[in-house]
């Protein structure tokens, strides 16, 4: 196991998924900040947008909302409320209609009982559990093992636990996948048939919601590396 003072080479292994996870975030913010500046030819807000796609599902008693911040948009399936950012709420762009649509896909997914939703949503509160208990058993497992090799059983043991618990946390990053991804394209498919923006707005809705797509595979590469690197830790010499 590594227990020196310089530079840990188990780092590397980190870095791809760093990098890619760097490069996501900033393509997702350019991409929208570019379409938050193209008004779509409709002139459509995005919380115009969501509406017509909720009614149009029969879905008129989820509430939409304005939120502060950016990119803080969301659907609240305990409230059956729909949360759209300053910059989404009341903008006719191109990228508010596509995000305010994609969150709209999220509550027709809760409405269709779209089982990777259901899956997700009902493994929160393990997830919120794991993800804070995972490091805490990990660094004790660490200390005991690095401390004492009398304790190196239970360092083992709580360092193994710990790592199930961070299984738990990578299986909901995966399961987010399908449940992103389906809800973009009920966005654009609604988007499309309701012409709710224009063919030569289709593009940009498209690169946006492309763009936030990777940003949650980003999520999942480094977790998964952080995973591979504990893992190259604890064999280590």
């Amino acid at each position: 196991m590594y227990y020196g003072y310089g530079i840990d080479p188990t780092v590397i292994i980190l870095i791809p998924a760093m990098i890619f996870a760097f490069i996501a975030q900033g393509r997702v913010k350019s991409v929208f900040n570019r379409y938050s500046r193209v008004r779509n030819q409709n002139g459509l807000t995005g919380a115009q947008a969501a509406r017509r796609v909720l009614d149009a599902n029969g879905l008129q008693d989820v509430q939409i909302r304005a939120v502060g911040g950016s990119l803080t948009d969301n659907y609240d399936p305990r409230s059956r409320t729909l949360n759209l950012s300053e910059p989404v709420c009341n903008v006719p762009s191109v990228s508010a209609v596509s995000v305010a649509c994609h969150e709209a896909g999220h509550a027709i997914q809760h409405a269709r009982n779209y089982v990777p939703l259901k899956v997700r949503n009902g493994i929160v509160p393990v997830v919120n559990f794991a993800s804070s208990a995972s490091w805490i058993l990990i660094i004790i497992g660490f200390g005991l093992l690095a401390a004492d090799p009398g304790t190196s059983a239970i360092g083992n043991l709580l360092f193994n636990i710990g790592v199930v618990a961070f299984l738990v946390v990578i299986a909901f990053h995966l399961i987010t996948l399908p449940v992103e991804f389906n809800a973009s394209r009920r966005a654009l498919k609604q988007m499309e048939a309701m012409q709710l923006v224009m063919p030569e707005d289709m593009q940009g809705s498209r690169r946006v919601l492309r763009a936030a797509a990777m940003t949650y595979v980003a999520a999942v590469a480094v977790a998964a590396a952080n995973l591979l690197r504990l893992i190259a830790l604890r064999n280590s010499d």
